[in-house]
């Protein structure tokens, strides 16, 4: 393994400085559930290892009027142990209860499960279909875009020289909006989700008034299903609706086989699972 230095900087401003000099031989380390293997397969070499988790602003949260803003190295057992964001976001919930076992989710991040930008990641279709920021910081200053624009391809982002990702913002919802997350994996956990989805909807006076749906681990990246999520808006959230927006899902969903799962295989569980979440995002509600 090739050697590198190891960098724990306590201020945004001194991270970026390391990340700007090193540039692509520089990779931040939150929980390193994934960047340390990656390291030790010699996926890439690095001069600078960054540890982001002494950078206060890094692993906090705080509820403003409008948003739900959690640091991009929050662990996943500190958004599951908040009962307050568990009563608020349950779809993220259902993801940051999943990634790895109980052991990964004492260090893993959903900002990290985000910057590996896997397709089969578990928590970033969650995070697209509550319409979630990232809040980006770099030598220009910080830049924000929404969650569903961040990937690029496999293992790729949008992030660029001296850049990283500070916080994730979640817009607060009504009381009529609910989501869910689902995925399908041979083993009970600590295995990669063979095809997942996660689906929100917000309803008003009985009919669906917002409707998102994501899909994972049927393309290069997790994809924002939008076509389908717009066949239910302005509907009532009956069966046969919900199972036009899942064979739509279907339709958009581009899988791959492999020694994890058919291509038929990938598209008959997209049509069952979105099924599922979006009848669950509903019941969440109430309605």
């Amino acid at each position: 393994m090739h050697q590198f230095n190891y960098y724990a900087p306590e201020t945004i401003k001194d991270a970026i400085s390391v990340l700007d000099k090193h540039g692509d031989r520089a990779r931040c380390l939150a929980g390193g559930t994934d960047v340390l293997v990656q390291v030790r397969g010699e996926r890439f070499e690095l001069d600078a290892l960054v540890d982001v988790k002494n950078i206060p602003e890094l692993t906090q949260s705080v509820w403003t009027d409008t948003h739900f803003i959690f640091g991009a190295a929050a662990p996943c057992y500190q958004l599951y142990e908040d009962s307050k964001v568990c009563a608020t976001f349950p779809g993220i919930i259902d993801a940051a209860s999943l990634i790895g076992g109980i052991q990964i989710q004492s260090r893993a991040s959903l900002g990290g499960n985000l910057c590996n930008a896997s397709p089969s990641a578990d928590g970033i279709c969650p995070l697209i279909v509550h319409n979630t920021i990232c809040e980006i910081a770099g030598p220009k200053g910080t830049r924000e875009i929404l969650v569903e624009d961040f990937c690029k391809g496999p293992g790729k982002n949008v992030l660029e020289k001296g850049e990283f990702l500070i916080s994730l913002k979640i817009p607060l919802k009504s009381s009529n909006f609910s989501a869910s997350y689902e995925r399908f994996i041979p083993r009970n956990e600590m295995d990669i989700a063979v095809a997942a989805v996660a689906s929100s909807v917000e309803m008003d006076q009985g009919i669906i008034s917002k409707c998102r749906v994501a899909l994972a681990a049927v393309g290069p990246i997790p994809i924002y299903a939008k076509e389908a999520s717009n066949i239910i808006i302005g509907k009532e959230p009956s069966e046969q609706n919900i199972k036009l927006v899942a064979q739509k899902a279907q339709e958009i969903a581009s899988p791959i086989s492999d020694m994890r799962g058919t291509i038929d295989h990938r598209k008959d569980l997209i049509e069952v699972l979105t099924r599922r979440t979006m009848n669950k995002a509903i019941e969440r509600i109430g309605a």
